[in-house]
Order: structure tokens, then C-alpha cells, then sequence
């Protein structure tokens, strides 16, 4: 199948646009490459002494015979968060399997890892987005030693596997290979979990009730079930070709879940410089390897949260891609899964359907992916329509399904969901903006009603418990964005605003803010750019304006007479509650330096290419 155009077309214009910046960071990576022998060889004796002077001794003797491999190991374990937890095992896994394939393997460093989960709707949700650039800077001090000859990368949730990317890319002439720890195991039905929810938000069940109903869906060890940030980042990373085909959504705890551990670190021993074939990430993350995750995200109906991370994400290769390059490939690329929030089955459900196997074949059949990059596998992407298996004792790959064995969850190209990924662009006096449709229906893509303005989400939910809501409405919440209060997801909102439109209301969310993967069926503008700290437009409305939000026309707009807007002043807002706590003090300079959602809200400034100006 001949690629589709207007795929070639989008890639061609991120290669265009691009040229001088990923120029310069290859060059700068090539720099970095060391032309013969190990990392390790080109520090000072001293430097190495200290490198492995706790290492077993067989261990060490090899680190100091300085001719096969150094794995530096780069992981987000802790045992608070679910989906993490399953790391603690990895490390002695991976050691294991180098010495087995002639390497060694070292602990080079831990990143934080938070839980939106646990912060949702607290101050600690604030300093959740910048987590990811944290993590990135943990990244690279993990790997400043420079005593590495490849990378294995343990993450799965929201920013983290968004952080380390960027980290790893700024080590991008080394190998890396992201190891995940796969879902946990399906507990009550999304469908149940959500009508608990919309009950307690209207007083019919008690806080006993709901916990019972929340402990009873996130019960064990892995990663949240349903098809939020962090699963999305496991797609990601399998259809940019940087993980083992099949790896994402293998349960932990599992035999199979750790060969696949194992066969990452023997596969990353191989593409070192030391082994068969070099495979550096630099190379592996290009210009087509980006535009194949927009269709991952566009096809399985992904976290909006990676309209923000993909942007970071290419700018640490030197790639700029902006929301114009989503919006257009989304309406080519259509929706072939039904995953929570965009149905009632969960990942492993998906995973059972034929998993990523099946969808990454059928969007390579429909021209809708790049086959002719270069994966850790060395091999094009055609190798990630494999699913992992056993051969005795040893992992393998076998073709992944012929058919979807659920098509109310996983569907061929020739039969989606929708003929379009769900996602799209909004333009108008209020800004830029994206929308996530693929979970709204159809009759309320379109909403035009007065705005409530709101200074934030506790605010909001006031205001729907006084009973003040019960009305056609579009709730404006602002001064959420990077720059105000480090950008919280303000999921919190979700049961609220779905109760009063299952009562019939139209209602919609306009935001400077963040949702979340879980973003679902109400209709949400969010991440509004320029944000309202910035002098964003948005910060203009007042209540009783007409707002137009019409997602099939990709509109955003204040109805409002012109002169009269273009006299209004921007409102301001008093933030000083958002400056202090939890931390927040230490972030002061993250949220001085953040550019808008657009770029990426990143911390940077300058040391990333420069990002795009907002069209």
C-alpha cells in the first residue's frame, strides 16, 4: 500500500520546517559518539574506579577489561504508584540477561515518578506537568557519567515516559529501548466505575460507597486500565519503534512480562556499538517516526495530554510539529479502537482483541503509518505486527491475529469506528485550541450558551452543588494554564458537568487548562492558547457572553460584538495561593519559563530549539 498523501504531505512539511534544527542535533549527537571501544574507555581511570567501585567482582572485572557493553539501567520504580511498582523486580532481570549476552548492566539512576491519580483535583496536580521536565533533567544526570554504551528506560505513566524520552534524546547517540510494566489486571467495568462517580457527585452515594467502587477498579500491581495518558504512552512507544514488538499491554507478574524484560536487555546488547549492529535513538526518533505516533494517538483515540508531550518530545530531537499537523492527519486517520473513555473495555481487552499487533498491521495496510523507519529492532516497523509468545522457554514473536477477535473493541481499517481520529483544532477570537470528540456524540459537538467564568475548578463544583448549573451553559475556566499554576488536569469537573448533560442541559468546558486521557463525553476545548497569565483572549470573557464552541466546524468563538472585544481589557487573576505548598515554592522558575501548550509547555527556554510561534 502506497502511503497516504496526506501523511507524505505532513511529514514533509515537519522535514521542511524542521531542517536546520534536527541538522544541528545530529550533528550534535555525532559529536557525541564515541568512534571506538566503550564509553567507559575515554574517562580517566579514576572516573572508572568510581563508576564500579561497589560492583560485584566478576562484574567489575569485566567493567574493567572495558570490551563488552555498559547497560545503564534508568527507572521510575516506587511502590506507591501501582503501574511503577513493578519495576522493583526489573533491575536484577535486566543484570541477569546482560551477563547472558555478554554485557553488564548498572542502576545509573531513579527518576520521580507522581500519580495524577492521587493528585487529581489537589494542589499537587500543579506541579504534575512540570514532573516531566524534571524528569528529563533526571535523565540526564542519571546518564552524565558517561559510562554507558546503551539505555534501558523503565517508565509508564503520564509524564514520565514523556521525560525520559526527552531525556534520552539528549543522550541520542546511545541505544535505548523503553521497558514497560504492562496493566494491571481488569477489576469492576469502567461503565460501573463512572456511575459511581455521577452518584456521588449528586449526593445518591456515600464517600464509603465511591472509595469502595475506585479501590475495586485500581486493585494491583500495574498500570490503570482504562485508556488514559499513561497507556497511551505505551502505544507510543511501541509504534515509534522503542519498545519490543508487543510489549506494551503484557500483564506484570507474568512469565511472559519478564522475558520480555530479559529480551530487552539482550536486544540492547546487540545494538550497541559493541555488538551486531548500532542503533542509536538520534536515528531511531525522526521525522517520520513523530508523525507515526500523531496516527497512533489519532487512531486508538489517545490522551489529548500528548498534544503537549509530542510537541516537547520532537523538540528534543530537533523536530517542530505543531496542532495543525494533528488536525489534518486526524481527519485521514480514522478511529479503530473502543478503549474507556471512548467505550467500556479496557486495555486488556484491547490487548486481548489483538492488541497493537493487529492495529499497527492495519493502519501499515491502510498507508496511514511510515514501515521504512528504524525500530530497536532494526527491521522496519513490519516487525511490530508481531506479538510476543513462547518458543520452550525463550520469548518469540508470532504474526499477531488475522481478524479482531472483538470488533465492539479493535476494528480493521476498512471498517472503523469513525472515518476520522477525534480530534480537532479549534480556531477563533478565543484562541487556539484542541478538542477530544471521539467520546462526544454527535448532538453535542456543538454548543452555543452564556459562559460562567470560573477561576478554577473548586470554584465550579461550588457552584454545581449550590444547584446554581441547572442550565444551558459553557463553563470557562481560566488562568489554568503553564505559566498560571503549572496547567492541572481538571478531570475533577468530568461527573459534574455529565450529570447536568445527561439531565439535558448543553453545556461544554472552555480551558487554558489541561482534562486528561480520560478526557470523555462532555465536550471540552482545552489547553486555550495563549493562556490567560499571557494576555490570552480568553481572559476577555465575562459572564452572560455567547460562546460558540462547534467542533465539526473547528470553532472556537466569543460572540461578541468586534469593537466592543477589541476594547475590552484581559481580566487578572490573584494567584498567590498557587505559589506556596506542596512544594510549589521550588517551581517558581518552571512556571516563569514555561512556553504555551502549543510548544509543548516547556521549562527549557532556549537550550531545546526554538519553539513555534502560535499561527
Amino acid at each position: 500500500m502506497s502511503l497516504n498523501p496526506i501523511l507524505a504531505r505532513v511529514t514533509d512539511r515537519i522535514r521542511t520546517r524542521s531542517a536546520a534544527s534536527r541538522a544541528a542535533y545530529l550533528l550534535r549527537m555525532d559529536a557525541a559518539s564515541r568512534a571506538a571501544g566503550t564509553a567507559r574507555t575515554h574517562v580517566s581511570c579514576a572516573n572508572q574506579a568510581h563508576a564500579y567501585a561497589a560492583f560485584e567482582p566478576n562484574d567489575k572485572l569485566v567493567l574493567r577489561q572495558a570490551r563488552l557493553p555498559n547497560l545503564g539501567i534508568v527507572s521510575a520504580y516506587n511502590d506507591m504508584l501501582s503501574a511503577h511498582q513493578p519495576f522493583e523486580r526489573m533491575p536484577a532481570l535486566i543484570k541477569d540477561a546482560a551477563r547472558r549476552a555478554g554485557a553488564v548492566a548498572q542502576f545509573a539512576g531513579g527518576v520521580p515518578a507522581m500519580c495524577d491519580g492521587v493528585t487529581q483535583g489537589e494542589a499537587g496536580m500543579e506541579l504534575s506537568l512540570f514532573s516531566r521536565d524534571v524528569i528529563a533533567m533526571s535523565t540526564a544526570v542519571a546518564l552524565s557519567h558517561n559510562v554507558f554504551d546503551g539505555v534501558l528506560c523503565l517508565g509508564v505513566c503520564d509524564k514520565i515516559v514523556p521525560g525520559l524520552l526527552i531525556g534520552a534524546l539528549q543522550f541520542g547517540h546511545l541505544p535505548t529501548i523503553f521497558v514497560p510494566a504492562g496493566p494491571m489486571t481488569t477489576g469492576i467495568g469502567n461503565d460501573d466505575k463512572a456511575r459511581v462517580r455521577q452518584q456521588f457527585a449528586q449526593g445518591l452515594a456515600t464517600r464509603e460507597e465511591l472509595l469502595a467502587s475506585e479501590m475495586a477498579a485500581y486493585h494491583g500491581p500495574g498500570t490503570c486500565t482504562f485508556y488514559g495518558t499513561a497507556n497511551s504512552n505505551q502505544m507510543l512507544m511501541e509504534v515509534m519503534g522503542l519498545h519490543l514488538p508487543g510489549a506494551a499491554f503484557v500483564n506484570p507478574g507474568t512469565e511472559l512480562r519478564d522475558s520480555l524484560t530479559r529480551a530487552a536487555a539482550q536486544r540492547l546488547a546487540r545494538i550497541t556499538r559493541q555488538g551486531d549492529e548500532y542503533l542509536p535513538i538520534a536515528r531511531i526518533v525522526d521525522e517520520r517516526a513523530i508523525a507515526n505516533a500523531i496516527v497512533g494517538l489519532l487512531a486508538t483515540g489517545g490522551s489529548t495530554n500528548h498534544t503537549i508531550h509530542l510537541v516537547a518530545i520532537a523538540a528534543a530531537a530537533g523536530i517542530h510539529i505543531d496542532w495543525n499537523d494533528f488536525d489534518e492527519l486526524s481527519a485521514v486517520v480514522p478511529l479503530l479502537t473502543r478503549i474507556y473513555p471512548n467505550g467500556s473495555a479496557d486495555v486488556n481487552h484491547f490487548h486481548a482483541a489483538g492488541g497493537m499487533g493487529f492495529l499497527i498491521r492495519e493502519l501499515l495496510g491502510a498507508g496511514l503509518l511510515h514501515g521504512d523507519v528504524t525500530t530497536v529492532m532494526g527491521e522496519g516497523l513490519a516487525r511490530h505486527t508481531e506479538e510476543p509468545c513462547f518458543d520452550g522457554d525463550k520469548v518469540a514473536w508470532r504474526p499477531a491475529v488475522a481478524e479482531s477477535l472483538d470488533t465492539t473493541v479493535l476494528r480493521p481499517a476498512t471498517d472503523p469506528f469513525s472515518a476520522d481520529g477525534g480530534l480537532k483544532l479549534l480556531k477563533g477570537n478565543l484562541g487556539r485550541s484542541v478538542i477530544k470528540v471521539s467520546a462526544v456524540k454527535p448532538e453535542h459537538r456543538i454548543v452555543e450558551a452564556p459562559a460562567i467564568v470560573f477561576s478554577g475548578q473548586d470554584d465550579l463544583m461550588a457552584a454545581f452543588k449550590r444547584g446554581e448549573l441547572a442550565r444551558d451553559f459553557i463553563a470557562v475556566v481560566r488562568f489554568q494554564g503553564p505559566r498560571a499554576n503549572g496547567m492541572p488536569e481538571l478531570h475533577k469537573l468530568t461527573p459534574a458537568l455529565a450529570v447536568l448533560q445527561e439531565q439535558g442541559y448543553r453545556v461544554a468546558l472552555v480551558t487554558d487548562g489541561r482534562m486528561s486521557g480520560a478526557s470523555g463525553k462532555v465536550p471540552a476545548a482545552i489547553h486555550v492558547t495563549p493562556e490567560c497569565l499571557s494576555g490570552g483572549p480568553l481572559a476577555k470573557v465575562r459572564d452572560g457572553d455567547l460562546i460558540r464552541l462547534d467542533a465539526a466546524a473547528g470553532t472556537l468563538e466569543a460572540l461578541v460584538d468586534t469593537a466592543e472585544w477589541a476594547a475590552r481589557e484581559v481580566a487578572t487573576a490573584d494567584l498567590a495561593a498557587n505559589q506556596h505548598g506542596v512544594g510549589r515554592e521550588l517551581f517558581f522558575n518552571a512556571r516563569a519559563n514555561a512556553c504555551g501548550a502549543e510548544q509543548g509547555a516547556s521549562t527549557f527556554g532556549s537550550t531545546l530549539p526554538s519553539p513555534l510561534p502560535v499561527a
